[in-house]
């Protein structure tokens, strides 16, 4: 009998993609964050609440990035299933958006993230934040060319959701624990998550905030500066520059 493993074999085929493109944007210096979370944990809101306090926001009253370093220029993928309503509240922020809907798919793959990239203005990015499908089980699986994979849970879903979606915990570069004013409301146990957290990932650190109230934003995008700024320090096989 002859066993076909079909999975391994397209899991190998995205990766090669992913790598191509890897090199294509590191290239070009533009910090690639990938963030995954569960339907309705906030990922459309804190990317939002990012792009005005760090970018240049046509919709921000100010220059968002004034006092906070220079505005960061962003570039959005945004995947869903049907409909484009995501990509069109980051489109009212001015930032570069292309809609990729997998129409039932419960994730983005490398192949769907190149052919965006052919429609979207991402070379004068610094930041190209790639919104993955609403899922918490897929998404890990699928190397896309990021950088960063960049995890948004929220006090609404449970302080359990470590102990049972364990890889996407454990492959995080970032944790974003939102909607922290519901807190007085729930029995979240936030010393639970964060014990179920490190025994996943003693590295990532986790970024408690709001994305309505706008509690713990400042932290989030002083982070993302500095690994934007640690991408630009490197040369493109990942080797630091060498200072004169």
């Amino acid at each position: 009998m002859t066993e076909i493993k079909l999975v391994s074999k397209v899991l190998k085929a995205n990766d090669q993609i992913a790598a191509e493109n890897r090199q294509l944007l590191s290239g070009a210096s533009v910090l690639v964050i990938n963030l995954m979370s569960s339907p309705g944990s906030g990922k459309t809101t804190i990317l939002e609440r990012t792009i005005e306090r760090a970018g240049s926001s046509k919709a921000a009253a100010t220059p968002a990035g004034v006092g906070a370093g220079p505005a960061l220029r962003f570039a959005v993928v945004e995947g869903d299933l049907f409909t484009t309503r995501d990509a069109e509240r980051i489109d009212r922020l001015g930032a570069p958006v292309v809609q990729v809907n997998t129409e039932g798919g419960c994730h983005l793959d490398a192949q769907m993230v190149r052919a965006a990239l052919e429609d979207l203005a991402w070379r004068d990015a610094d930041i190209l934040a790639v919104e993955n499908v609403g899922n918490l089980v897929c998404p890990a699986a699928w190397d896309l060319g990021e950088d960063l994979r960049v995890l948004v849970v929220s006090i609404a879903e449970g302080h359990d959701k470590p102990a049972k979606y364990p890889r996407m915990f454990r492959e995080a570069h970032a944790i974003l624990l939102n909607k922290i004013d519901l807190l007085p409301m729930t029995d979240f146990s936030v010393r639970e998550f964060e014990k179920d957290v490190r025994a996943l990932n003693a590295e990532a650190p986790i970024f408690y905030l709001s994305a309505r109230t706008g509690a713990g934003l400042a932290d989030w995008v002083s982070w993302l500066r500095s690994k934007l700024a640690e991408k630009r320090h490197r040369r493109p096989d990942g080797a630091p520059v060498q200072e004169d």
